[in-house]
């Protein structure tokens, strides 16, 4: 039928979120989303507009398959704010062990290519990372911790979170990033929450 798009759409954008992903978005050319995706130019564009747009849409894809597990894992309850800070990262080191996704994360190397983004898709970049440090926030709240450790230990997952993802695309092993996360889980006074 003439009009009808004879591909996967959703399958398509999960492509083009590795391509992203792997590569970043100043890498990302047209030719590599085209190869990544299987789609001509004119079915990329007319699907998914420019390469801003998809990108916006690709992380958009991205938050919705991720951080579902990040809400999971600090919907508690939790006994200490160490418990709360070992399951987020812990979802994070699950994530980075996936032999079937790219190295890394697709926030943390879109925000190492900040100023290569339109301001839209710095926002997004932006908005992504406060709903992150904002959520655990909450749950570290509701572990037990005072208004300024959450507000403090919040932000410090969130980077460790972010270190993580850079370590793991320079080529550390699994073991070095399950010693980081464990490090910065250890909080004063509260048992050594990973394994």
């Amino acid at each position: 039928m003439a009009g009808r798009k004879q591909f996967d759409v959703d399958e398509a954008l999960r492509r083009a979120m590795h391509v992203f992903w792997r590569w970043g978005y100043s890498e990302a050319s047209i030719d590599r989303l085209t190869e990544g995706t299987g789609l001509g130019r004119g079915s990329l564009y007319n699907t998914f507009g420019d390469k801003s747009a998809l990108f916006r849409k690709s992380l958009q894809r991205y938050t919705q398959t991720y951080h579902p597990l990040f809400d999971q894992a600090l919907s508690g309850p939790h006994p200490s704010p160490s418990a709360v800070v070992a399951a987020f990262l812990q979802v994070t080191l699950n994530r980075i062990a996936d032999p079937t996704v790219p190295d890394g994360c697709l926030v943390t190397v879109s925000a190492t290519q900040f100023p290569a983004l339109d301001a839209e898709g710095q926002a997004m970049v932006r908005a992504v990372m406060d709903g992150l440090r904002a959520m655990l926030e909450q749950a570290l709240l509701a572990a037990g911790a005072s208004e300024q450790e959450a507000a403090e230990l919040a932000l410090c997952t969130l980077a460790t979170n972010k270190s993580l993802a850079v370590l793991s695309r320079a080529g550390f092993s699994g073991e070095d990033l399950a010693t980081v996360a464990a490090a910065a889980a250890r909080i004063p006074g509260t048992p050594h929450p990973l394994p």
